[in-house]
């Protein structure tokens, strides 16, 4: 098999291999800097907040999970203003930049002295996060060519998933025996092994000629493209709001040791690893059925962790599957944004990120909330009910507009590239 590539370029499979494999290494790092404060979120909270610790653990944890907002609103800044503003940019060029600002700010998170300055350097690093993944989506769509566009996508964001099976566990080690410093510092070395493989190994592709950035930001005059992301910002708040807290969950509630904490953060990587690869798949095939469908697993598993976290079956089983079920959305939300934007694909594909870490932050900052107002490690739960259900409402909503929109015969505006999937009724 050889694959065309910006012209006279061709390419083995087994070169296609390698640098799908560069791009899923950048995925790794980014879920690794992303979540592996979760699981060291007490230890953050005692080095970076002892007065408040001392007096406390609950509302001292509850504030350390602001730097996990600040990484979260981080990416929801980056993710729409470097896709609108280097779409035109050859992709491999700017993906390269986009690790060096990885590298750095997470050098920074590593070394900054104040929780106030660590908050402010996990903002930057967070930057890139989105343009990122938005930018290695389009390189891997392409490489796997026509018909495989959610397999491409999910062939990157298998290297955040595995990241939450590999990474953050090994890493939460690390920071929990050497210090949450030395963890991020951990971090920053995969970030610059990435910038090293995808130097060697991602080939040149050139930018899109026709974009600019007023054509990008056509996306938000759409009325759709604001439906995926409210999907995404309100219905992937559920996990987070739930992810963010696994560490006290599991020594207050399950009444299991920190050192257990790595065991469950394995488990919920192999949960988003075969989400991820069930989402890219159901996403070629139905992104409407599929979106429906895994919200539903999403708050079966959120009712079954509220009944059973004192359990430690129930605990993992409910992890592996909400952890899947999130999983599963991320590309199937993705696909989705990439039909209703139209022309606008470099920040359609990046804005998904926006989406995903503005559930980020939400969920946190409101499970902080329910913490930090004495209603126990279990509330964060029962908020992520809540913002699954509204998703889900949403996505019934997005999809009752396409519906009517095909019997009025009107546009809906979607891009179908490959292999089209009606939008109307199925």
């Amino acid at each position: 098999m050889t694959l065309l590539i910006d012209g006279p370029t061709k390419m083995s499979s087994a070169r296609i291999r390698l640098a799908l494999l560069a791009l899923a290494l950048g995925g790794f790092g980014i879920g690794s800097t992303e979540f592996v404060a979760m699981g060291l979120l007490p230890n953050i909270a005692h080095d970076l907040l002892p007065q408040l610790y001392a007096t406390s653990q609950n509302e001292a944890n509850a504030q350390a999970g602001w730097i996990i907002s600040a990484y979260a609103l981080g990416v929801v800044v980056g993710a729409p203003t470097i896709a609108a503003f280097a779409a035109r940019w050859p992709r491999k060029k700017l993906l390269l930049w986009l690790l060096v600002a990885f590298t750095l700010g997470t050098v920074a998170s590593a070394v900054a002295p104040t929780f106030q300055l660590v908050m402010l350097a996990r903002f930057v690093s967070a930057l890139p996060h989105g343009a990122y993944f938005g930018i290695a989506s389009l390189v891997a769509a392409s490489l796997m060519g026509p018909g495989k566009r959610g397999r491409g996508v999910a062939f990157v964001l298998s290297g955040l998933t595995i990241a939450n099976v590999i990474g953050v566990p090994t890493i939460t080690w690390i920071g929990q025996h050497s210090g949450w410093r030395i963890a991020y510092l951990v971090v920053a070395a995969i970030f610059a092994l990435t910038f090293a493989a995808v130097a060697f190994l991602v080939p040149w592709q050139a930018g899109d000629a026709r974009a600019t950035v007023k054509n990008e930001l056509k996306a938000f005059t759409r009325l759709q493209v604001w439906m995926a992301l409210l999907i995404g910002a309100i219905g992937f708040g559920g996990f987070f709001a739930v992810y963010t807290y696994i560490a006290p969950i599991v020594t207050t509630i399950t009444g299991y040791p920190e050192s257990f904490v790595p065991f469950v953060l394995v488990v919920a990587g192999l949960g988003m690893t075969v989400g991820n690869i069930l989402g890219g798949r159901a996403a070629d095939h139905s992104v409407r059925r599929s979106m429906l469908l895994f919200f539903v697993i999403l708050l079966i598993g959120l009712g079954v962790l509220w009944l059973t976290a004192a359990s430690i079956v129930g605990l993992m089983v409910s992890v592996f599957v909400v952890s899947g079920a999130c999983s599963a959305l991320s590309p199937t939300i993705q696909t989705r944004l990439m039909d209703v934007a139209r022309d606008s694909q470099s920040i359609a594909a990046a804005l998904n990120h926006s989406a995903l870490n503005i559930a980020n932050a939400a969920g946190a900052f409101l499970g902080g909330l329910t913490i930090a107002a004495g209603l126990g490690y279990l509330s964060p739960v029962v908020v992520g009910a809540i913002l699954a259900v509204a998703g889900l409402g949403l996505a019934l909503v997005s999809f009752g507009i396409d519906r009517s929109r095909v019997r009025r015969g009107v546009n809906t505006g979607a891009v179908q590239a490959q292999r089209p999937e009606p939008v109307s009724v199925d």
